[in-house]
């Protein structure tokens, strides 16, 4: 197996995609339509700006511990989750 095979990964590739109509389809549409409306507006963009301000516009030196690295992009990871629910919201999804 090679490192960057997710099947070799501890925690495993991830769940399987929920079925079209079960109610993880639909509790998720439904978190993102909240997303979306939560976030519409002037201040949702102020906040959003901020928070790509803070992780996905943010570089770390090269003296940047493996800690902080992770760390930062784990903080990327959930904003970038954020903006896909949005724009799934957004959509209709």
């Amino acid at each position: 197996m090679v490192a960057d095979d997710p099947a070799s990964w501890p925690w495993g590739p991830g769940p399987l995609p929920a079925s079209p109509g079960s109610p993880e389809t639909e509790a998720h549409a439904g978190l993102a339509r909240v997303a979306a409306r939560v976030f519409r507006g002037d201040d949702g963009a102020r906040v959003l700006a901020h928070l790509r301000a803070l992780t996905t516009h943010r570089h770390l030196g090269p003296e940047a511990s493996d800690a902080a690295l992770r760390f930062l992009e784990g903080q990327r990871a959930l904003v970038a989750h954020l903006e896909r629910l949005i724009a799934e919201g957004r959509a209709g999804g």
